[in-house]
């Protein structure tokens, strides 16, 4: 029994993209290319940009800060996670994320197991409707 999938490759900034006003969301694998084990994505906030509010879902989410700071809330405390920290959110556990600081900020996020993708047409539908706030500290 082999592996029908096959290997993805993408140059910086590609991926499906959904744009969301001040944030924005690159899906770089998921359900086909992962066999459904896991999506992965990348996030980015403007500065000063509140995330999607406090949520949870069954899936693990893994967030590793690729650049600025993005402040996380993990069970009801918020952790400032500079450029290179790694937050590990089970599932079943609230958390958000938002951008407090000056600067660009994003995370690449790993979702599993797989399947979150196909929520992302109405959360981007959801943030064209609802834009959002801002987020200084």
């Amino acid at each position: 029994m082999g592996d029908a999938r096959r290997p993805v490759v993408l140059r910086p900034g590609e991926g499906r993209a959904y744009p969301m006003g001040r944030i924005s969301a690159v899906f770089k694998a998921d359900g086909a290319e992962t066999g459904q084990r896991y999506s992965i994505s990348e996030w980015w906030l403007e500065p000063h940009t509140k995330g999607p509010g406090a949520h949870s879902h069954p899936e693990d989410d893994v967030f590793y800060v690729l650049a600025g700071t993005m402040t996380v809330l993990v069970d009801g405390a918020w952790i400032e996670a500079a450029a290179g920290s790694f937050v590990l959110v089970p599932g079943g556990t609230t958390h958000d994320f938002e951008n407090r600081g000056s600067e660009r900020a994003g995370v690449l996020n790993i979702s599993a197991p797989g399947g979150f993708e196909q929520h992302m047409p109405g959360i981007a539908q959801w943030f064209a409707e609802h834009p959002p706030g801002d987020a200084r500290a």
